[in-house]
């Protein structure tokens, strides 16, 4: 279907979520900029506190499109007491607006859309979840782990439609959860057009640049300390630029200072990505648990050279390079791919860079994502049409 064709029966779709915050926002706004084009009504659900401000600059941007509305309210990570004022926030929500559609996002908004969404009576809403990595990414083997699985297992039953963003997250949810009952889709995320033009690099630009959160499941404890054993092997430490805000930031700054680095490390807050990726010429991806990056489809649209962990969904945007993905939590692997990526001639980085581009091109685009999850909602309609008919 053609963005600019509306569609024959519109839907009222409610996006959930917790924090406007990484790729899972980025996720939601593609969507809903994408439903809106195609006629459809949409609305969100998320946290009251703020994410960092280019966040917020995007959500106010789509604001005004979103004809539901948007509708803000505490959210807490872990559970709490205040689940249970949202849940109720949220039911009210769904049953003033005549929504047909709840799409839940990530593990908080999983829990909160599938438990508020009315399960029967004359305005059955599908309830569709995309866990984003989520409560997949806890650490197997701790009751933490075990507790969110029993908790994916329950909520299966107020689940019509699963829309996993990667193989990767599909087959980690089958491994951990079980085979899904209800209906299964893969729909990867995607880029837009303008996104693979490639990055022009600043004059000043650093050696190495990482983008996105700062806490401990993004690796850059490891980074920093791949950069002290570059300088052992080449005599001088690249350059590095953080680009991006989160809790770990004030462990990460002792840490530079206690390994030298302060003169060589800049960090900066949050920003698009195409700024940032022109701030340093090889970008660096130094994960512990991933489910399918924005930042690395982003990157390799752009044709920026990159390094990153072997973790999550990142194979699969790397294809036909995989093999150049490192373990995560290695700092000698990681040093040993910088110095190979630095000392590289130019020329032979923005070759690697531009084929990996081309995979991504053919393989992740947004309208393909967008017209995915929409099928994805019209089976789940389907379905029940045909349940509600037995």
């Amino acid at each position: 279907m053609r963005s600019d064709q509306a569609p024959p029966t519109p839907l009222r779709i409610l996006h959930v979520f917790r924090a406007p915050l990484g790729g899972l926002f980025r996720h939601v706004v593609d969507l809903a900029h994408g439903q809106v084009a195609r006629g459809h009504a949409v609305g969100i659900f998320c946290d009251s506190r703020p994410g960092n401000a280019h966040s917020e600059t995007m959500l106010a941007a789509l604001q005004p499109d979103l004809r539901i509305g948007l509708q803000r309210v505490p959210m807490e990570r872990n559970p709490s007491l205040s689940d249970i004022a949202a849940l109720r926030a949220l039911r009210r929500f769904i049953t003033d607006s005549n929504i047909d559609v709840v799409h839940c996002h990530g593990s908080k908004g999983g829990l909160y859309g599938r438990l508020a969404a009315p399960s029967r009576g004359a305005k059955r809403a599908v309830r569709a979840y995309t866990p984003h990595g989520g409560s997949l990414n806890y650490r197997p083997g701790t009751w933490v782990h075990w507790l969110y699985m029993r908790a994916e297992w329950a909520l299966e039953w107020r689940t019509d439609v699963f829309l996993f963003e990667s193989d990767y997250v599909r087959e980690r949810y089958v491994h951990f959860v079980g085979l899904p009952r209800p209906l299964v889709r893969v729909v990867r995320n995607g880029i837009h057009p303008h996104e693979f033009m490639p990055v022009v690099h600043r004059a000043d630009a650093s050696d190495i640049v990482y983008v996105g959160e700062f806490r401990a499941a993004k690796g850059l404890d490891v980074l920093i300390r791949s950069l002290a054993i570059v300088r052992e092997r080449l005599g001088a430490a690249p350059s590095l630029l953080m680009v991006g805000s989160g809790p770990d930031l004030p462990a990460l700054e002792a840490e530079i200072a206690s390994l030298s680095l302060t003169d060589k490390v800049t960090i900066l807050p949050a920003r698009p990505i195409r700024d940032a990726l022109e701030r340093g010429r090889i970008i660096v991806v130094p994960s512990r648990a991933e489910s399918l990056p924005y930042v690395v489809l982003e990157a390799a649209g752009a044709a920026q050279p990159m390094i990153a962990t072997r973790v999550g969904g990142i194979a699969e945007v790397f294809g036909p390079q995989a093999d150049r993905l490192i373990p995560a939590g290695d700092a000698d692997a990681l040093a040993e791919a910088l110095t190979r990526m630095l000392t590289m001639p130019a020329f032979e980085r923005a070759r690697e860079a531009a084929a990996l581009a081309a995979h991504v091109k053919a393989n992740f685009g947004v309208e393909s994502m967008i017209n995915g999850v929409l099928a994805g909602y019209e089976s789940a309609l389907e379905r029940l049409d045909r349940l509600a008919g037995c």
